[in-house]
């Protein structure tokens, strides 16, 4: 392998593994924050009670996610040097926006937040986390802008003297069409992780817990449930949106999602293709008739357009390909199977994350309980179902863009770091994989730990008028 692969290789799996955290991070912080708005609506203290337990375990992941995501920025510097050269005049502006206003207002609020029990008055303590969570959303804005120019470049200009892309337009970068679906597709997906990651704990503590809590975390699961459903939905709407514009603006990207070779109008969605060997052809395959074509066109005598042609096109445009076969590094074609499975498991691990979360609103209606191992099973992998969707949906992202690292400006292969050799980025690869298995050994002992723990019982006194507290005394969430 060269340095190109394996440097692909190490930034797949530190961006991956980064974007476990991020997700829940935006979905929890929501959540803890709506928890904590219903306690000073309602004064009820189940909902103090989840505010503080999932609030705890909310903080986890965010330490976490920070620490992972600041390797993110070094990667660009050690092995992919021309290509920061190349867009840095594009992506210094949005995310130097996004560290200076995003991760600063998280950062303070959630200080305040955490020290400013029975500190601050409860509005304005609540108030704290909810700039918390508006914080975590400016940051996957602008860095979602970041990315969507990548797939759609826009308001720009190539300098040949420099040999670099220089920004002509910020509010194009911002407003970007791939921008403008990808951000709420994200965010729901987020709001649809951190759903469920409140289901499938609040069901264990359910089935195991103490039975004086059984309305606390049945509550739990219910309000996480109905989250999750209505997020499904948003994503499933949005995503239909984002399936056309990426028909759009990267036609190879869906062609190769359907394993679609040749150019078709009443296209049908593909639920299994079997190809030939080297993803060259279609061999067997079972289709739902116009499907495809409405997902990419919205018409379902909509036309198509299939690998072949596209490569054809692609040749016309950009020059000859270089690549000898398909999904080769430098071949206009993206890896087909890899494009074609991750786009089908997205979708098919997305609707059972909904499906089950459905499933247990139902099975606890009416204050039942739900008994059996089929739903004990479901309820405890729900949690995953959702992280594995957004796995495979950024994995189909990227990989469906090959070979450009900016479509239509720059390949994957031009923008790795000229000096780096094999052993020095396969040593970097292998050292911050170790790490990240170290970090999540611990991330994972952390959250069993305060997950076993379950709710603490309600405090005394959440009021910063308590006339007997005692001023001197630890904080109360602080730890």
């Amino acid at each position: 392998m060269d340095p190109t692969d394996i440097a692909r290789w190490q930034f797949a799996i530190l961006t991956v593994y980064h974007f476990l955290f991020v997700p829940i991070t935006i979905g929890l912080s929501a959540i803890v924050a709506g928890y904590q708005t219903a306690w000073v609506r309602t004064d009820d203290e189940r909902w103090l009670r989840l505010t503080r337990f999932f609030g705890k375990l909310f903080l986890i992941n965010f330490a976490i996610g920070v620490v992972t995501g600041i390797v993110q920025e070094f990667q660009f510097g050690m092995n992919w040097s021309d290509y920061s050269r190349f867009v840095g005049d594009i992506f210094g502006a949005p995310l130097a926006v996004e560290g200076l206003l995003a991760f600063f207002l998280e950062s303070t609020f959630l200080g305040l937040w955490i020290f400013g029990w029975d500190r601050l008055p409860r509005k304005v303590h609540t108030a704290c986390i909810w700039l918390v969570h508006l914080g975590t959303l400016f940051s996957a804005y602008f860095i979602l802008a970041a990315n969507s120019w990548m797939q759609h470049p826009v308001g720009y200009r190539f300098n040949p003297d420099t040999g670099r892309a220089e920004m002509e337009d910020f509010a194009a970068v911002l407003f970007n069409k791939v921008q403008l679906v990808t951000f709420p597709h994200v965010v729901l997906s987020a709001y649809l992780t951190g759903a469920a990651f409140v289901v499938g704990i609040a069901f264990w503590q359910l089935v195991r817990g103490k039975r004086e809590d059984d309305g606390l975390y049945r509550l739990a699961l219910r309000t996480g449930a109905a989250v999750a459903l209505v997020a499904a939905v948003g994503v499933a709407v949005t995503g239909d949106i984002q399936g056309k514009i990426m028909t759009d603006v990267q036609p190879m990207k869906m062609a190769a999602a359907e394993a679609l070779y040749e150019t078709e109008t009443n296209a049908g969605f593909s639920l299994l293709t079997v190809g030939s060997l080297d993803g060259s052809e279609e061999k067997f395959s079972i289709k739902v008739p116009g499907l495809l074509s409405f997902l990419a066109t919205g018409d379902l005598d909509g036309k198509v357009k299939g690998v072949n042609q596209l490569r054809e096109e692609y040749e016309q445009t950009y020059g000859q390909d270089p690549g000898e076969k398909y999904y080769s590094p430098s071949s206009y074609v993206p890896n087909i199977p890899l494009s074609y499975w991750t786009f089908r498991l997205m979708i098919g691990t997305g609707v059972l994350a909904a499906v089950v979360a459905g499933w247990l609103l139902l099975a606890t209606r009416r204050g039942r309980r739900p008994r059996g191992r089929t739903i004990m099973w479901a309820a405890l992998c729900l949690p995953f179902l959702p992280l594995l969707a957004n796995s495979f949906g950024w994995v189909f992202t990227e990989i469906g863009r090959q070979p450009w690292a900016v479509f239509g400006l720059m390949t994957t292969a031009s923008g790795v770091s000229p000096g780096v050799s094999t052993f020095e980025v396969t040593t970097s690869l292998t050292l911050l994989t170790l790490l990240y298995a170290v970090l999540a050994v611990i991330e994972v002992k952390l959250m069993f730990t305060y997950i076993a723990r379950g709710a603490d019982p309600a405090p005394e006194t959440t009021d910063v008028h308590d006339p007997d507290g005692d001023a001197d005394r630890p904080l109360a969430f602080a730890y």
